[in-house]
């Protein structure tokens, strides 16, 4: 996970080669980095390959790995390295190489070099895999050949005629013997079964575990946003009304910041001894990100609840409801694709350029009518 979130910065500090409304594309050397909404990946010659979006498509080949996150994504080229991805419907046609990490709602794949390792509702394996196989969904169809071993947990599994394992099979059930095998898939004899609490593979997410994740977070900003209103109400309050009286400064000056904090962290990298300075320049840019979002949910929360007649936030537990309230809303709206991801995008600049307005050019952007209680 650092490997991918240092080179995903990488790509952001990259120069641009194309961008429009709906996509930047980034070339680092010969990696290339895209995020937008619909995006086709059919330049010749790249090796890794990191993908954001909605829609992802893959048409060429790329010799080394290939990081995607998006709803739904189609790899059709062959890919020389790994694939490590998640997304709502996942489809790899072409050959690949190396591993498959994968996790969503349905995947399917084809031919893979090395081991794989998926977690979804919908799984289907189709080609011959070279390696392990770790499997966990609810509705698995088994019609490849698996070299190695499978380690399975499933409620249902419809096996194919070119299903065949050539190690070990470990089916892990609610109660052994609820999944059948036939022979022709391996013999009984290489089949171990177990109790599905002793399961340590990937595990498809749960509705569960997706909204007390999502409720997690929103208490988090909530409780740091009610925690700086109650420490300092008067700076806050001050950020909070220059996010909402003037959002569209706030946001560009918020671009400015982050564009210039990481524009710094490259330019730390290009002189060589400088390169030791340019990790403190992406903490700092996170760092900025987070604090950015967190003022930001709660100017929105202030903004929601004066939408419906309550005036500005007073005592602390008014400033706790406001944080609550622009946390829990912020969330939802994120949530949506797409839309949602543009939405947190603009609301963790606003909240930066806020804050910035407040530390660094207070004479200029502060108004003295803006003080007062959070």
């Amino acid at each position: 996970m650092k490997r991918i979130l240092t080179l995903l910065i990488a790509g952001l500090l990259a120069t641009p080669v194309a961008a429009d409304n709906d996509r930047a594309v980034f070339l680092f050397g010969s990696d290339v980095f895209a995020a937008g909404r619909d995006l086709t990946h059919e330049s010749a010659g790249a090796e890794d390959l990191f993908m954001a979006g909605e829609v992802l498509v893959g048409e060429t080949d790329i010799s080394g790995t290939a990081y995607l996150a998006g709803r739904e994504i189609r790899l059709e080229g062959g890919v020389g390295g790994d694939i490590i991805v998640l997304g709502e419907e996942i489809e790899v046609q072409g050959d690949v190489a190396g591993d498959i990490i994968a996790a969503g709602r349905a995947i399917s794949v084809a031919d893979v070099g090395g081991d794989v390792r998926l977690a979804g509702a919908e799984l289907e394996l189709s080609g011959d895999i070279a390696g392990y196989a770790m499997l966990a969904g609810e509705e698995i169809d088994f019609d490849g050949a698996v070299s190695g071993d499978v380690s399975l947990a499933a409620g249902e599994v419809d096996w194919g005629r070119g299903a065949t394992i050539g190690g070990r099979l470990i089916l892990y059930e609610e109660e052994p013997g609820d999944i059948s095998v036939p022979d022709r898939v391996i013999p009984e004899d290489r089949i171990e079964r177990r109790e599905i609490e002793e399961w340590e593979g990937p595990e498809p997410p749960s509705l569960r575990s997706i909204f007390a994740r999502f409720m997690f977070g929103v208490i988090v900003v909530a409780a740091l946003a009610a925690l700086i209103a109650a420490l300092a109400p008067e700076r806050l309050a001050e950020m909070r009304r220059m996010a909402l009286d003037r959002p569209f400064r706030a946001l560009w000056l918020g671009f400015l910041t982050q564009s210039a904090v990481i524009g710094a962290g490259l330019l730390f990298a290009m002189t060589i001894i400088g390169l030791l300075l340019t990790p403190a320049m992406i903490i700092l840019a996170l760092a900025g990100g987070f604090a950015g979002y967190v003022v930001a949910s709660y100017a929105f929360g202030v903004g929601l609840l004066m939408m419906f007649g309550q005036g500005e936030p007073e005592s602390l537990q008014h400033r706790a409801v406001a944080a609550g309230v622009g946390a829990l809303a912020a969330g939802l709206i994120g949530a949506i694709p797409f839309l949602g991801w543009l939405f947190v995008l603009a609301l963790v600049l606003t909240g930066i350029g806020a804050i910035t307005m407040r530390v660094v050019r207070p004479a200029f952007f502060a108004d003295p009518d803006h003080r007062g209680a959070a």
